[in-house]
């Protein structure tokens, strides 16, 4: 086995994370878990699966997946969320690698979206790549509260899939339980100084659905493909409404936290 750190952030994920470990453990000689303050049996679940537990309180997406390279004993990291699953087959590709003699910083893996057992090929679902397996004195995720990455500088890509069971069902799409997108998108658009008018909602949540129904292809996968259309262009029309409410509404503003984006 390859001398590889896993790491993955977590909060209350009791329900996936003796599968996400054991996941890792095909492929890792050490796995970490940095836990954003779980109140369910997470970090005993985690312990209990030889994982090596730190507390951190939220940072922000990007921020937070580094946190765990500063206790890594090795210099290669896979990163991994707990509802994704390293296939056999990755496992496989992935134990033949010369990490000791290879030139590249990273390694693009195909994420496999899932909507409950259903694979979403479509809105650009898949090929989903991503750097999830890199060389952390060269390459680490970058510093976003939202969707951060890792570089695609001087990677591969590889054959083997990542399951990511994304959503347990359609409904998720639209309430996708200790998930609120929209407003931790509207939060950071608001502390970057971002605008939006009477009209901006209308216009992302309009492009959002003809793009990813038309032209990314979930035309072609049935009531799946329109719904997850459908979802995308929701959440991105609440992202800015929830901008302009902030922007018009003194009594919203003091309501929400801006100091967390979870």
């Amino acid at each position: 086995m390859a001398q590889i750190t896993g790491i993955i952030t977590t909060l209350n994920e009791e329900h996936n994370i003796v599968d996400a470990i054991s996941s890792l453990q095909l492929i890792c000689n050490e796995v970490i878990v940095i836990d954003s303050n779980s109140s369910d049996q997470t970090i005993e679940l985690a312990k209990s699966m030889g994982a090596i537990t730190y507390l951190q309180a939220y940072l922000g997406d990007g921020i937070q997946k580094n946190v765990g390279i500063q206790f890594a004993n090795n210099d290669w990291i896979f990163s991994m969320d707990a509802d994704e699953r390293i296939t056999p087959e990755l496992a496989q590709i992935i134990n033949t690698i010369d990490f000791q003699n290879t030139t590249y910083y990273g390694f693009a893996i195909r994420r496999r979206n899932m909507i409950g057992s259903r694979w979403v090929k479509s809105c650009g679902w898949y090929p989903d790549y991503l750097v999830r397996l890199f060389k952390h004195s060269q390459i680490r995720f970058g510093e976003e509260k939202q969707h951060a990455s890792v570089p695609n500088v001087n990677t591969l890509k590889l054959k083997g899939d990542l399951l990511h069971f994304s959503y347990k069902n359609i409904g998720e799409l639209f309430a996708k339980p200790e998930r609120n997108f929209s407003t931790r998108g509207a939060k950071i658009l608001y502390l970057k100084g971002k605008k939006a008018t009477v009209f901006t909602p209308f216009l992302h949540g309009f492009s959002a659905f003809f793009v990813n129904y038309f032209f990314k292809g979930a035309i072609l996968e049935g009531i799946d493909g329109f719904t997850l259309a459908l979802s995308i262009a929701v959440n991105s029309f609440l992202k800015y409404a929830k901008l302009l409410e902030y922007q018009r509404d003194p009594k919203v503003r003091e309501q929400e936290d801006f100091n967390s984006v979870w």
